[in-house]
């Protein structure tokens, strides 16, 4: 163990004094301590701007601080007084560079100038906006439009996604991936075949009313710290909070608000999982299942003993198709096969099952630990079973509450990000913009692998994001990507994906969101979408990180000036000039979503988006909400168990947001000072012939040929259900295989991959 890597138990709050040293450290580590704190208190503001990391709700009434740990590393990283000028890459190959950490690539700071890659150096060179344009437009022109994709990362604003989603359609293609591919494509696909819409019903008012909440694979104190606060009022009225999830996380056991003085001074916490139940990895179908089967029976011996209805029978009635097939495959499901496949015990399941019946409202919250995995689907319609149930969704406190990840990634889809045509008004787009818009299903992620491994795709357009560490089969997809004719990153800093590059690549430099941006009609605003479905406004508070920047908008209105033809109905600079401009064409396309936009972007706690469900109008296949009964409960079918396999999870510590690395610690977690760990139960560390300490080898169990592994993670005991592991994302993408996705959305199925361990042999 080196000097630097320290492990101990860990017992602390999330929040606390923890969470204020924290955004102490990083905002004297980027030297924007005094500008960081001011900056920091327009956070999530009605006049401020929408933090660049998570995407939970912004309140119509905010705290004084309305920004978590999370959301201040992420704010001091883009503000960061550091910088990568063109001289940096004087001194620097990219392949030196690639053996660079992704903290340490991100840590130098904010890209200054565009650059172009030079083979004959091996360095990227500075090229002026115009040489960087011409030269991206005449390779897409070359290219067919069908071979090359555009993806989105899910922070860019509501203006440049609309405008990005138009330079793909208007080249001729739909490859229009993005991170919701890797993360929520299950909730998209899921909830409309269930309660007609692509994205949750509960707004945050509906934490005030709720009696009842239910977690599942969502870990609030490192992805949504914010949530906290909601969570810790329910609690305070009493309100039970049942959670599901492998591991113990420190965000839903206890929470010390650091803006309450008094708990601040008295060191006092607030609990907040009521019942936590460590299901295995991949458990949580079976889990729910055994929820719904208690629920039936418990409702079935009402109706014979001529007691009270435990379901809302009258919702069931009016609101909902195939609740008979389901109850039936609830009677039929055994005990014996949801114990086995939850790793939980019939009593606790009943426990649980106790608290829902007894509620009045439920708000059933998830994350992606119910969407990465092969049954991801089913795990999301089987969350929605259970609130049927109750009629648990289209009433006040109640509802199901899928947590988004990127700040924008439910609000890029909502403006034409995506693969699917159905999902998109093109015949709205092109009475617009007078074109004719490709009808071929694009590609999504796990497509954009294949093809970028079989050579199909010849250009990658990224608008944000780190591609290459976010997907799975790293080990594969790396030097693939290097096959590239044209990879083209806008971004604001370094990161693996540009220094691996195509054979024609470029770094564009971009204004974050938190800059001031400076248009033709002056300063300028963008706008974002939040987890609950509200829009809100967000104005740049500091100057941009170098004169050189450009805006999102004003990059893709360069590149698509460059590879498209003159079109009358569209002046991509005249929209570069005022955004406003964007927004009014984004309210023809959406009039239904965005009518008034310019006067209700400013609307304290946003402006929500109609959602059908709330009404209990439900746009689904047969008219009503609508119960699916499960395939099956087997997680891991094409991966069969033996004794010596261990289900991993991936997870991301409180140090880190998606592939970007702030530091090396997991303060929540205990693990300081490294991200090459593997937490194992220590009855399975025992069993397998292992000490903590050891350094091992993971593996991937699978039969097609391909080596996966990952060398050199530490054996540290955790308390983790036994036959599980976890280690950290992006780190142990490599043991993804391409194929083990979820059945119909295509997400990696990053939370449940059958692998065995050996010892790594010393170096």
């Amino acid at each position: 163990m080196s000097k630097e890597e320290k492990f101990e138990s860990a017992h602390q709050p999330a929040g606390g004094w923890g969470s204020v040293k924290a955004v102490t450290k990083i905002l004297a580590q980027e030297k924007v301590l005094l500008q960081g704190g001011r900056v920091l208190m327009k956070q999530n503001k009605p006049d401020g701007f929408a933090c660049v990391s998570c995407a939970w709700a912004k309140p119509a009434h905010p705290h004084p601080a309305e920004f978590c740990s999370n959301g201040a590393q992420a704010t001091a990283w883009e503000i960061t007084s550091k910088r990568v000028d063109p001289g940096f890459f004087q001194r620097h190959t990219a392949t030196e560079l690639e053996s660079w950490t992704d903290h340490a690539l991100e840590a130098e700071g904010r890209l200054t100038a565009p650059l172009r890659w030079d083979a004959a150096s091996d360095k990227y060179l500075e090229v002026t906006w115009k040489q960087a344009f011409d030269e991206i437009g005449a390779e897409l022109k070359k290219l067919a439009p069908k071979s090359s994709v555009f993806y989105t990362s899910g922070r860019a604003s509501l203006e440049t996604a609309y405008m990005f989603q138009l330079l793909a359609r208007m080249y001729g293609c739909n490859n229009l991936p993005d991170s919701s591919n890797m993360c929520h494509e299950s909730t998209s696909v899921a909830l409309p075949e269930t309660i007609g819409v692509p994205i949750g019903t509960v707004a945050l008012d509906d934490f005030e009313t709720t009696d009842c909440i239910f977690f599942f694979g969502q870990n609030v104190g490192t992805n949504s710290p914010r949530m906290l606060h909601q969570l810790q009022e329910a609690r305070k009225r009493g309100v039970p909070v049942i959670t599901f999830n492998p591991l113990r996380e420190r965000g839903l056991v206890s929470f010390t608000n650091p803006q309450d003085p008094a708990q601040m001074l008295t060191a006092d916490e607030t609990g907040i999982s009521t019942q936590y139940l460590q299901l295995k990895a991949g458990g949580d179908s079976a889990a729910l299942m055994g929820l719904c089967k208690f629920l039936v029976e418990w409702d079935d011996a009402a109706l014979r003993d001529g007691r009270a209805r435990v379901l809302d029978a009258r919702f069931i009635e009016q609101h909902a198709h195939g609740f008979e097939e389901f109850a039936a495959a609830a009677r039929a499901c055994s005990w014996e096969s949801i114990e086995r496949e939850s790793g939980l015990d019939r009593g606790a399941l009943e426990l649980a099952a106790g608290a829902y019946a007894n509620a009045r409202a439920v708000i059933g919250v998830y994350g992606m630990g119910l969407t990465q995995h092969k049954k991801g689907v089913q795990n999301v319609q089987m969350l929605s079973n259970l609130l049927l149930l109750k009629g648990n969704i289209g009433k006040p406190g109640a509802g199901i509450c899928p947590v988004r990840g990127h700040s924008n990634v439910q609000g890029q889809r909502t403006v034409g990000i995506s693969e699917k045509p159905e999902l998109v008004p093109l015949d709205k787009l092109e009475q617009q913009f007078g074109f004719k818009a490709p009808r071929d299903k694009g590609l999504a992620t796990v497509d954009t692998c294949h093809g970028i491994l079989d050579g199909s795709v010849r250009a990658f357009v990224s608008l944000g994001g780190n591609f290459v560490r976010a997907a799975p089969e790293t080990d594969l997809l790396e030097p693939a990507w290097r096959r590239l004719r044209l990879s083209v990153q806008i971004a604001t800093k370094l990161n693996r994906s540009h220094v691996l590059h195509g054979e024609v690549a470029y770094i564009l430099p971009c204004l974050g969101r938190i800059e001031i941006d400076r248009q033709a009609s002056g300063e300028q605003a963008v706008s974002v979408e939040d987890s609950t479905g509200c829009m809100h406004g967000s104005r740049g508070q500091v100057e941009p990180a170098s004169p050189g920047l450009l805006s999102e908008p004003a990059i893709v209105a360069g590149i698509a000036q460059a590879a498209l033809a003159p079109n009358p109905a569209l002046d991509w600079q005249t929209w570069v000039g005022d955004y406003s401009l964007i927004r009014a064409e984004i309210a023809r396309t959406w009039p239904e979503i965005f009518h008034d936009f310019e006067a209700r972007m400013w609307k304290p706690g946003g402006f929500a988006r109609p959602i059908a469900a709330r009404q209990r109008i439900w746009k689904t296949p047969t008219g009503k909400a609508t119960f699916v009964a499960p395939a099956s409960l087997d997680e891991n079918p094409d991966m069969p168990g033996r004794p010596d396999v261990l289900t991993l999870f991936t997870l991301r510590s409180d140090g880190q947001f998606n592939t970007t690395i702030y530091h090396n610690d997991d303060r929540f977690r205990g693990v300081y000072g490294t991200r090459r760990v593997l937490l194992m139960n220590p009855g399975d560390i025992q069993r397998l012939g292992f000490a903590e300490g050891d350094r091992v080898t993971a593996a991937t169990l699978a039969d097609d040929g391909v080596d996966r592994t990952v060398a050199g993670l530490r054996v540290t005991p955790y308390n983790v259900p036994q036959g599980c592991a976890a280690g950290y994302f992006p780190e142990c993408n490599p043991l993804i295989p391409l194929w083990h996705h979820a059945e119909e959305s295509m997400v990696p199925a990053a939370k449940a991959i059958s692998i065995t361990l050996s010892r790594t042999e010393a170096a």
